[in-house]
């Protein structure tokens, strides 16, 4: 969370290849005044950062970013005007827009009636500044479908030029590359041995080196310049070297063939597999751009009386919004009139209809099924479910894992190692492997700086937090960071919280039983006194028990609650407890005429409360809750991965263990009381597990936060008031087994992107070292590294 003296940014960052240009991007914008964090992740290409706007604004982030050698993605946006009458009104408009966050140039004409945008999409959307417009007393016309994942867009343009330079690069190179082969086989004759073939040559390759490559020669002097050294400089150096020896004999400086073709190739084939990179990491963000797409485009809004179609961003809080049936609920809300279902299986995973009616919570995004609502809007804009979520999953997607500090650290050396490396390969082979040779140890030495490949390292970790944390929100999963998507696999034993987890949290009156000469009514109406306006779960079913039987009841006075106990009040001038065995006898009450009808209901899986009126028992109530449907299959399929699972209530111990049989917990921790419920799980943490934790989000909240990683279950439409590391949207508890499954194959993936990533360098290096690989083979093997860690993370979206 950002302080109150802090902002905190998210900028779209264009043209990082490697783990080298994280660390570069990070290092500059920590050296602007004020700020105080920075998170940059080379997968989603995304910096966070925390700063402080007395000391740094918004243009000081961009201008140290393009500083450092890269861009920040902008989106354009062109909007009609209405009511623009002079230059006056087209200044205030700018100076209004430039307040907004987000926005980089603006510019007003009065001559066309038009506004021209650059902006930051991350930062700011479209319909936020056709508001600002609105707001400024300026009206904009509707222009056609607006293009809003700017963003997108702006990758979309990144890809299409890389395909344009490696077209251009495959049309030099492979005639440069069949002349050559030709050539060294002796297939073309004496004349492919003119001195004219290397001038050609050279025409051919100088293109590619030069104007394909033209990026790395970029990239690398800006690295340098900043004190960094990055895989630009690698590929840089290694073409270079290849071009620049094959001039030099061209010219006859020096004597020997041309490797022209070699250098050429290099920057094409790496052309290649950072096309194909770009394209993958494209398909990593699908999941963000799935959520961004259910969402409705307009909305049926009652106004003035008149029913009106709008865009959905101009529906305001308290509007009357018509869904008829087959139609997507535009934004969040209340229905106040009709019944329907409601298919919510797209935010929530489960795919079971929801029924609505008069009073129920609707989530915009989601699909209308039979009949119409009519609905007022809660949540619109940034606040609704489905933007919270997708805030989150981007958040998550952003944060680095602690698994990824090893190839940071390895990143940051990374270069500099292999260039050492290739300066004493050459030393090698021309002092003592090939003594004079310097042909042989200039290719080798190219061939240790094309095959060394720090992007896969820098990929390894980001790409698969990206997908597997946009494959949990499909499924109803949401991950705050990539911390927790990383720890939840690591967890042994699951603690769940009974009620409201395990069972639906509605507890319902079953028995009332009267002791001595109290009758049955007259002990639940005094209960219910007591109870009345309860928050507590017990509390509210024998509150609403009194309710539906339309009863009136008494004023309670002089209310006191004790934790995991009971209550009491002043009911018509009598003292009424009602409460557990433990909380009557702490009041001095002799409990022993009911504990045999209290044994049986509790044997029964039920909750039994005493009603005591003054000094007297006056009876017995039983409360029951049933178990959510999955409950059984979810504990089953977590004990069959290996879990220990554990129940935790504040209920009895016969309760606590007759509800654990039914769904197949052998361990159950009973009679815990809210402040001892993170004891426990610290407890369990001191015998050297790693616990998670399984509650509602609110009355667990000390405990999610003490758990090694906390589950908030069944927090529907306030993901984002959920404290826990996971939330799942839905109160399936089978989402616990599904969640910890993900988080599994996620790191799985993680490690084995790892293991390649290193494994390739370690092998690869000195076996190019050594002779064994020629440029060309190491160019080919460098290219296809980072595209194949992308691609294993890629099958994370196959996960069920």
């Amino acid at each position: 969370m950002t302080s109150p003296s802090t902002r905190q940014v998210i900028l779209p960052i264009t043209g990082m290849t490697c783990a080298n240009c994280v660390a570069t991007v990070e290092r500059n914008l920590k050296k602007v005044e004020g700020v105080k964090q920075v998170v940059v992740n080379l997968s989603s290409e995304r910096a966070t950062v925390e700063f402080d706007p007395a000391r740094a604004g918004l243009t000081d982030l961009i201008a140290r970013v393009e500083r450092a050698g890269y861009g920040v993605a902008t989106g354009k946006a062109e909007f009609a005007l209405r009511r623009l009458a002079d230059d006056n009104d087209a200044r205030r408009l700018e100076k209004a827009l430039r307040r907004l966050e987000g926005v980089v140039e603006v510019q007003v004409s009065v001559a066309t009636e038009k506004v021209h945008l650059r902006y930051i999409p991350t930062l700011l959307s479209q319909a936020e500044i056709r508001r600002a417009i609105a707001a400024a007393g300026f009206e904009t016309l509707e222009t056609g479908e607006e293009v809003e994942d700017a963003e997108s867009q702006a990758r979309q343009r990144e890809i299409a030029e890389q395909k344009r330079l490696l077209w251009i690069g495959l049309a030099f190179t492979a005639p440069l590359f069949l002349l050559s082969m030709a050539r060294d086989l002796h297939l073309l004759g004496a004349w492919a041995h003119a001195p004219w073939v290397n001038f050609l040559m050279w025409a051919l390759a100088t293109p590619v080196q030069f104007y394909v490559g033209q990026q790395y020669y970029i990239g690398g002097y800006k690295a340098l310049r900043n004190g960094s050294a990055n895989m630009d400089v690698l590929i840089a150096m290694g073409s270079s070297i290849a071009y620049l020896y094959s001039v030099a004999i061209t010219w006859g400086v020096l004597p020997g063939h041309v490797y022209f073709e070699t250098a050429a190739v290099i920057v094409t084939l790496i052309r290649l597999g950072k096309y194909l990179e770009a394209r993958a990491k494209g398909r990593t963000g699908e999941a963000i751009r799935k959520l961004m797409s259910l969402r409705a485009k307009t909305a049926r809004v009652i106004r003035d009386g008149q029913e009106i179609e709008v865009p959905v961003e101009q529906v305001q809080l308290g509007d009357i919004v018509l869904v008829r049936p087959g139609e997507k609920i535009p934004v969040d809300g209340v229905v106040i009139e009709g019944r329907s279902t409601v298919d919510e299986s797209m935010l929530t995973g489960e795919s079971l209809p929801v029924e609505k009616g008069p009073g129920d919570t609707v989530i915009g995004a989601t699909l209308n099924r039979q009949g119409m609502l009519r609905f007022e809007a809660t949540r619109v804009g940034k606040e609704t479910a489905l933007a919270q979520i997708i805030r989150l999953v981007e958040e998550a997607q952003g944060s680095k894992a602690p698994i990824q500090r090893l190839a940071d650290q390895v990143s940051a050396v990374f270069v500099p190692l292999v260039i050492l490396i290739a300066f004493l390969t050459f030393l090698g082979w021309y002092f003592f492997g090939a003594p004079g040779d310097l042909t042989r140890a200039l290719i080798n030495m190219v061939a240790v700086l094309v095959i060394a490949c720090p992007c896969a390292l820098g990929l390894a970790t980001p790409t698969a937090v990206m997908v597997g944390s946009g494959k949990g929100a499909e499924m109803g999963i949401l991950f705050r960071s990539s911390e927790a998507l990383e720890r939840l696999g690591q967890v042994q034993v699951v603690v769940l919280d009974k009620t409201g987890t395990i069972t639906q949290g509605e507890p319902q009156v079953t028995d009332v039983i009267a002791l001595g000469s109290w009758d049955a009514e007259s002990v639940l109406r005094l209960a219910a006194a007591v109870e009345k306006g309860s928050e507590h779960p017990l509390g509210a079913a024998i509150w609403a028990e009194a309710t539906r039987r339309g009863w009136t009841l008494g004023e309670a006075a002089a209310f006191q609650a004790f934790a995991g106990e009971g209550v009491q009040a002043e009911v018509d001038g009598k003292r009424v407890r009602v409460g557990s065995a433990r909380f009557m006898q702490r009041h001095e009450l002799d409990v022993t005429p009911a504990m045999a009808i209290v044994e049986r209901l509790q044997e029964e899986a039920k909750t039994a409360m005493l009603v005591a009126v003054e000094n007297e028992l006056a009876g017995v109530i039983a409360v029951a809750d049933t178990l959510k449907e999955g409950s059984l299959e979810a504990v089953r399929e977590m004990q069959r991965m290996g879990l220990r699972v554990l129940m935790l209530t504040g209920d009895n111990p016969r309760t606590a263990q007759a509800i654990a049989r039914k769904v197949g917990i052998e361990d159950v921790l009973a009679e815990v009381l809210p402040e001892g419920k993170s004891q426990a799980i610290k407890a369990l943490q001191q015998e050297g597990h790693r616990v998670a934790m399984v509650g509602d989000g609110i009355n667990d909240a000390p405990a999610l936060a003490q758990a090694d990683v906390g589950i908030a279950i069944g927090s529907g439409t306030d993901v984002a008031m959920a404290t826990a590391p996971v939330t799942l949207i839905s109160g399936d508890l089978r989402g616990v087994p599904r969640a910890i499954r993900l988080s599994r194959q996620t790191l799985r993936t993680i490690r084995q992107n790892l293991f390649w990533a290193f494994f390739y360098n370690v092998i690869l290096i000195p076996a190019a070292a050594l002779g064994y690989l020629n440029p060309i083979l190491a160019a080919t093997a460098m290219s296809f590294s980072s595209v194949f860690v992308v691609s294993n993370s890629l099958r994370l979206r196959v996960t069920r």
